[in-house]
């Protein structure tokens, strides 16, 4: 039997760079953007706390929200941190009562494998929570990078997994009990560059495989006034980000 090809949109090595300045960048700036981060620890927190749910043995992949982290903690066991694994490869260390995997998911090239990968983790019964950016994020900044090459716009954002495609991967992937919503976080920008440095703060930076040579003096221009065009009245834009949470769990059985 032959493996399937896998297209290789994104690069692991770039995937990896991307965090390695998100973490420079947090310890190096108190001001540093977390907010997407915060959002997603603590909408893991409210779903754990809703199932009851107590795991003695813990993972988080990603960027770690520290709430979370303590809330793992309180069974008497710390959480295992793996701020930089691969969730497409082999998870080491378990197995795990529960994964919650922090962003990641946006940028693996087998995302199906990924979610494999996760729930044979999982002791039997355990629990997964993953939450990453989908489909309708980033529309403002979308828009300004295609003003800004509008004869020949270059690949420069994430394709996005598109909410209504998820409950058939989890599927395939064998989790038991799938769950797929999405809810929508806006925030609102003084400038192109202030979005730009959210998003590189928080590990949500360019990992394409090919990434596309840096926009021009003439072609940054173009899409800083876009992106300004779309002020409200009080000089500021607004970006929305959709984070999307896929929750399921191993079989008892463990298959």
């Amino acid at each position: 039997m032959t493996t399937p090809h896998v297209p290789q949109i994104f690069a692991e090595r770039r995937r990896q760079a991307r965090l390695a300045r998100a973490a420079a960048r947090q310890r190096q700036r108190g001001d540093a953007a977390r907010f997407l981060i915060e959002e997603i620890g603590a909408d893991m927190i409210e779903r754990l706390s809703f199932l009851r749910f107590a795991p003695m043995r813990a993972l988080v992949i990603g960027p770690y929200p520290a709430p979370l982290a303590a809330y793992l903690a309180q069974g008497g066991t710390p959480p295992l941190i793996a701020e930089r694994a691969d969730p497409a490869q082999p998870l080491e260390g378990g197995p795990f009562d529960f994964i919650g995997v922090v962003g990641q998911l946006d940028a693996v090239n087998d995302l199906p494998g990924a979610l494999i990968q996760i729930n044979r983790a999982l002791a039997p019964g355990g629990l997964a929570i993953a939450s990453f950016l989908g489909g309708q994020s980033l529309a403002t900044l979308r828009a300004a990078m295609l003003a800004a090459e509008p004869e020949r716009p270059a690949a420069r954002l994430h394709p996005m997994v598109d909410a209504r495609a998820a409950p058939a991967l989890l599927q395939r992937a064998g989790w038991k009990d799938p769950v797929v919503d999405s809810h929508v976080l806006a925030a609102r920008y003084a400038s192109l560059e202030r979005l730009v440095a959210d998003l590189r703060d928080q590990g949500l930076g360019n990992a394409l495989a090919y990434p596309a040579a840096p926009l021009g003096h003439a072609a940054f221009a173009r899409a800083r006034a876009a992106f300004a065009a779309r002020a409200e009245a009080d000089g500021k834009v607004r970006e929305t980000f959709e984070i999307i949470t896929l929750t399921g769990r191993r079989s008892r059985a463990g298959t």
